[in-house]
């Protein structure tokens, strides 16, 4: 009887739990379905199509090459002027972009021709728009280092993730049926392939090389992971390659391609890994900031100065963090040493330099060395706050004026009721005057007489404390009204 029992609910069990599983690889089955409606490019991709607008794009000749000049001398221009609206103009009519995705595409499809071209037409871009660049910078009298030129000088790897994922878009709006034109637009201007080239020429015409090489830099990242995107991009979507009618030219072509992806990607790798290093080794530096600098008391005059900070990742060399501290405070010696085992516990940090610049110890010329130093390296962020500072400096100017007329209120009113027996009330307040040239504050009192006084008595007592104020003040614009 147990048996029957038993036996009976087994069949029950094992049906429910065939039925869980059916349902959940129907679930399985449709989350994939849905996936790859959503996510597959392959069937609405023109290869035909794709394949012969990026080949139609890599020539450099006539209108191109014009057009190619007016989008530098734009940038240039924008760059100088510190205008952002003027360069993402030049970056969207720039066709420098032509022969970088004809190399990518090349490679992908084994057309040793098509690379050729591509290869021979982007250098001619890249050495045109250097030279113009610098033949503006160099002739054109101003030539401030503005925010918009610094910010091309030193690459980090935000802009190399910017680089890859902007190729990716525009190759795959470029393969999709009905090309996106806005996607081409926005990668064009996130990419940002002229303004490095321009401040290469800048750096040049100024004598500062570092400049053009950091520029250079940005542009050869830029280059090297847009093509690799076109690459991996085309590979994916499965052009059709080449055909050549020799079997071993087509062999030969072939590895060729292969082995000129391969050095393609090296310094790729090559370039996201040190990016990447120095980018931990920032994060690290500011965590390591986070808890030790920037929480630690002065008791007194002491400040630190975070803006100073300078952290600085050299890839052979030893990385510098350096803090810089103004005021008569000095951090004691023993919590500085703390500090430099706390770095140490940090596995990037190790063979870093820690120094702290604290008034008082360092000689002036030396102080007088770094802070120029220092304006050089913000200068256009500074160049940028020109205006803040001017308003911020007539505001201390009006301050500074104010604080040396402070008004002893408590004992002029004290003064004035021991020497005006008719006074009911003293009042003081500053007044803005204009006399629509300069601006000025004036000191101005109310008082109120008692109930009786004819007026011609109050005007002499007016008069009266008008002279024993500007006398007891030593304020000759300070005013005396009659309030009712």
């Amino acid at each position: 009887m147990s048996e029957h029992l038993f036996g009976g609910n087994d069949a029950p069990n094992q049906d429910s739990g065939d039925e869980v599983k059916k349902d959940f690889k129907g679930l399985l089955g449709s989350i994939r379905k849905f996936l790859s409606d959503l996510l597959e490019i392959r069937t609405n991709t023109d290869a035909v199509a794709t394949k012969e607008s990026i080949i139609a794009d890599i020539p450099f000749k006539g209108h191109t090459s014009w057009i190619l000049i007016c989008s530098i001398f734009i940038a240039s221009i924008g760059l100088n002027a510190n205008s952002t609206a003027v360069v993402i103009g030049a970056m969207l009519i720039s066709p420098l972009m032509g022969p970088i995705l004809g190399m990518g595409l090349s490679l992908a499809i084994n057309d040793i021709d098509t690379l050729r071209r591509s290869i021979k037409n982007f250098a001619v871009m890249v050495v045109l728009s250097v030279i113009t660049a610098f033949l503006f910078f160099y002739l054109f009298p101003l030539r401030d280092e503005s925010s918009e030129l610094l910010a091309r000088t030193k690459p980090d790897i935000r802009d190399v993730l910017i680089a890859f994922f902007g190729g990716l878009a525009l190759v795959i709006a470029r393969a999709k049926k009905g090309t996106i034109a806005s996607v081409i637009f926005g990668v064009a201007i996130a990419t940002a392939l002229m303004p490095p080239l321009c401040t290469v020429g800048f750096g040049l015409a100024i004598g500062k090389p570092w400049y053009a090489a950091g520029a250079m830099y940005l542009f050869t990242i830029n280059t090297i992971f847009i093509g690799l995107a076109t690459f991996l991009v085309i590979k994916f979507l499965r052009f059709p390659m080449v055909r050549y009618a020799n079997s071993q030219r087509r062999r030969f072509i072939a590895r060729v391609a292969s082995i000129t992806g391969i050095l393609v990607m090296i310094p790729a790798g090559f370039t996201f890994y040190q990016v990447f290093q120095e980018s931990l080794f920032k994060k690290q530096a500011q965590e390591f900031l986070n808890e030790t600098i920037e929480v630690y008391q002065f008791n007194t005059s002491g400040r630190y100065v975070d803006n100073l900070t300078k952290i600085e990742y050299v890839d052979d060399g030893t990385p510098i963090i350096e803090l810089v501290c103004m005021g008569d405070e000095l951090i004691p010696e023993n919590i500085i040493n703390t500090w430099r085992v706390q770095k140490n516990e940090y596995s990037r940090l190790k063979d870093a330099e820690f120094r702290i610049l604290q008034g008082g110890k360092d000689d002036s010329q030396e102080k007088f060395n770094y802070v120029s130093e220092l304006y050089e390296k913000n200068k256009a962020e500074l160049l940028n706050k020109d205006e803040q500072i001017r308003l911020l400096e007539d505001e201390v100017a009006n301050l500074t004026k104010n604080v040396g007329k402070q008004i002893p209120f408590k004992n002029i009113s004290a003064e004035a009721k021991a020497n005006y027996e008719n006074v009911a009330g003293l009042g003081f307040s500053y007044q803005i005057q204009t006399d629509f040239n300069k601006l000025d504050t004036v000191p101005v009192f109310e008082v109120k007489w008692k109930e009786g006084l004819k007026k011609s008595q109050k005007e002499v007592e007016v008069k009266k404390m008008t002279t024993w104020l500007k006398l007891r003040l030593q304020d000759t614009t300070l005013v005396v009204k009659e309030v009712e």
